[in-house]
This record gives C-alpha cells, sequence and structure tokens, in this order.
C-alpha cells in the first residue's frame, strides 16, 4: 500500500477518536460542516455569507442551509446589513464561542494524553510532519473547486 492510500485511510478513524472526545465530556455532536462553520465565523468576526461560502470554498445554498441550522440552536448571530437589505452579516454566538473552546481545549487534552503514551520518536515525528501537514492541505485546496469542499 502507498502512502496516500494509507494517510487516506487513516484520516476518518483518526477524526472520529478525535469527535469521540468531545461526546465523551458531553459537548454537542455537532457535524464537522457546522464545526467549521463557526470556526470561520469565530475568526472572521463577522462576515457575509457569502463571504463564508468563499473562505469554506463551499456553495452558496450548502452555506445557507447551514446557517439557517446554527442560527436556530443559537450559534449563529445574523444581522441585517444596514447597506443592502438582501444579505446579512454573521457572527459566532457567545454560545459557539464557549462551545469551541470547550471543543478544543478537551480534544487537546486528550490528544496530549495520546501523544504522552507514544514512543519518543514517534512523537518526534508527528512533531516533524506538521508542516507538511500544512503544506498538503493548501495543496488539497488549491485542487478543490469552489463549492466542492
Amino acid at each position: 500500500m502507498d502512502t496516500a492510500t494509507e494517510f487516506g485511510r487513516l484520516l476518518g478513524p483518526l477524526r472520529r477518536a478525535v469527535l469521540r472526545t468531545r461526546r465523551s465530556e458531553g459537548l454537542p455532536d455537532l457535524p464537522e460542516a457546522q464545526i467549521e462553520l463557526l470556526r470561520v465565523l469565530a475568526d472572521a468576526g463577522t462576515i457575509t455569507p457569502r463571504e463564508a461560502a468563499a473562505r469554506l470554498k463551499a456553495a452558496p445554498s450548502t452555506v445557507s442551509n447551514l446557517i439557517r441550522t446554527l442560527s436556530t440552536a443559537g450559534l449563529v448571530e445574523r444581522t441585517p446589513s444596514p447597506t443592502n437589505l438582501r444579505t446579512a452579516h454573521l457572527a459566532a454566538s457567545p454560545k459557539a464561542l464557549d462551545m469551541l473552546d470547550r471543543y478544543d481545549r478537551t480534544s487537546t487534552a486528550a490528544l496530549r494524553r495520546a501523544l504522552a503514551g507514544l514512543r519518543p520518536e514517534s512523537r518526534e515525528a508527528l512533531e516533524r510532519s506538521l508542516p507538511a501537514l500544512t503544506e498538503l492541505l493548501t495543496a488539497l485546496e488549491a485542487e478543490a473547486p469552489t463549492g466542492q469542499a
């Protein structure tokens, strides 16, 4: 098996293992797409739905559905634009920001515990791989057409 195949097969189980740490702490089990949108909003402060779609490289209709769901759950605040009545400005609610902080603290603690249990050379290999993984993400995002992320 080549590196791409092995790496691809590990991604899903690794992601699910990290997500399970959230559940063990009683945090809401949100789909990853919702969490990604909340992270974009948390990083941006306030943006329009169109800007959110561009940052996520997702179709505007997909982002619109995410916004509707997250607004209903009290995780996204929508403010009508004062200059364009057909759009709104979006922001992560205080509830969402708190939840993201709790997700991060829980996931980070679980990853630290798991990393501490690895052999030193395995921890060092993972640390050295972080720049390459960042580069891989950039390359994959460059390949994904807008609306297909």
